[in-house]
């Protein structure tokens, strides 16, 4: 569905959604009139979307369907502009981003999901690849690939998260991200900007987490990362939870597998 949204740095921005809307029911009840849950958010589809309005879809949800919990999650991809390190060139990074909105046990918890791509170069590579120049007279590669890291965070009551904020912490933390636009002077600076910040799967999650941490608009949170290894055959993956919500100790086994950029 084309919907709204408020957004940080201008107007409403209308983006394609895919929206998923759910509620619990009685054990002895056998079901649901289906399309009742698709009315009960259309009266809402033709504003400018926020956790504000999202609540009161969610109303309707448990008063239209006399349901004991209910939960409604936006998906969609969103557009900034970023320049390129030094050619003066621009081009859109698209993020993934998911609003959720959950009730449960009287209780309601806001989430906003934020997948961010980035470059990570290996520290041991980076050293090996340094030794064989200094000490063998050899030019060598160190290894760095495209990563992903998914950013759960629960918002608190107060002052708003914005998508852009979220993102705003996500390349503060690991300033390695992707690119849009390169020319020759880009890929160079990028390099560069790659040797200055290596970084290990376990070290990027902890700096997601020292951001995160740090605003107090954000509650509990869980980071994944997933480094898809260029020397090796398999992924390096981390998993930090912060409180609660996010605390299991069993994950999804496909979980970490849907750490993939689309492009």
């Amino acid at each position: 569905l084309p919907i709204r949204y408020r957004t940080r740095d201008g107007g409403p921005l209308t983006v394609e959604t895919s929206v998923t809307g759910t509620v619990d029911l009685d054990a002895t009840r056998k079901g649901i009139n289906m399309s009742r849950i698709m009315r009960s958010f259309y009266r809402t589809a033709e504003e400018a979307y926020s956790f504000d309005v999202m609540e009161r879809t969610l109303d309707a949800y448990l008063a239209d369907l006399d349901a004991g919990g209910a939960r409604l999650q936006m998906r969609f991809s969103f557009p900034v502009r970023r320049d390129s390190l030094r050619s003066g060139l621009s081009g859109w990074q698209y993020y993934d981003i998911a609003l959720e909105l959950i009730e449960a046990g009287g209780t309601r918890t806001r989430v906003i999901h934020l997948d961010y791509v980035y470059s990570s170069t290996c520290p041991c590579s980076l050293e090996l690849a340094e030794h064989a120049r200094q000490m063998r007279g050899r030019l060598a590669t160190p290894h760095s690939q495209r990563s992903v890291a998914r950013l759960s965070v629960v918002t608190l009551p107060g002052p708003r998260l914005w998508f852009e904020d979220l993102i705003d912490i996500a390349r503060a933390a690991v300033p390695t991200e992707t690119q849009v636009m390169v020319k020759r002077e880009d890929e160079q600076a990028f390099a560069e900007l790659n040797a200055a910040n290596p970084i290990f799967v376990e070290d990027a999650a902890r700096l997601f987490c020292e951001g995160l941490r740090g605003d107090p608009r954000i509650g509990d949170f869980r980071v994944l990362a997933s480094h898809l290894e260029s020397l090796h055959s398999h992924d390096a993956v981390a998993v930090l939870t912060e409180g609660a919500t996010f605390a299991t100790p069993s994950l999804d086994p496909h979980l970490l597998g849907t750490l993939h950029h689309r492009g």
